[in-house]
């Protein structure tokens, strides 16, 4: 049973609970997103297995997930991003920020995320068990279909977008 990191606001430990507790719960634990970049500058999305806990079968960013204890973040992220999308690539820490979600099957999501960027070009080898399909878009392309079909993508992604295209704003200048 994954034990998870429970944080306060400033993303200071203050605990840990059990991976379906804290999400029975809504207690605030640590977590980070993984975004990732081709050289056309369009992001890797990936559309969750089917038979995930929460948000199956809805599409998000390269990868999400929480840090084991003990585990320093960047490397949880990087191991994540292997396990979920078949590569490794150099992260670079952009931002956090924290949401609370909840879902139909009654969990909710209450995490403080730290947010990842990478940049990849080769081949994507997705876990079955954890990725139904990938694709790249244009971070444009995201934000329309968001608009247009707001429950195929997840909380934390439709949350997360409009923050990152921010920091990639102020990154670029």
């Amino acid at each position: 049973m994954q034990q998870l990191i429970l944080v306060n606001n400033l993303d200071e430990p203050i605990g840990v609970a059990e991976k379906m507790e804290a999400h029975q719960k809504g207690l605030l634990h640590r977590a980070f997103s993984v975004f990732i970049f081709n050289e056309e500058g369009k992001m890797l999305l990936q559309q969750r297995a089917i038979n995930k806990y929460h948000s199956g079968g809805l599409w998000t960013n390269a990868c999400c997930s929480h840090p084991y204890v003990g585990q320093q973040i960047i490397e949880a992220a990087q191991n994540r991003l292997q396990e979920e999308m078949g590569f490794t690539t150099q992260l670079n820490k952009a931002f956090e920020f924290t949401y609370k979600a909840s879902f139909e099957n009654g969990l909710i999501e209450n995490e403080y995320d730290h947010v990842f960027i990478g940049n990849y070009n080769g081949l994507v080898s997705p876990s079955i068990t954890e990725v139904n399909a990938y694709c790249y878009k244009t971070v444009e392309e995201i934000q329309e279909e968001i608009i247009e079909h707001p429950t195929k993508y997840t909380a934390w992604f439709k949350i997360a977008l409009p923050l990152l295209k921010s920091y990639l704003s102020k990154v670029k200048k």
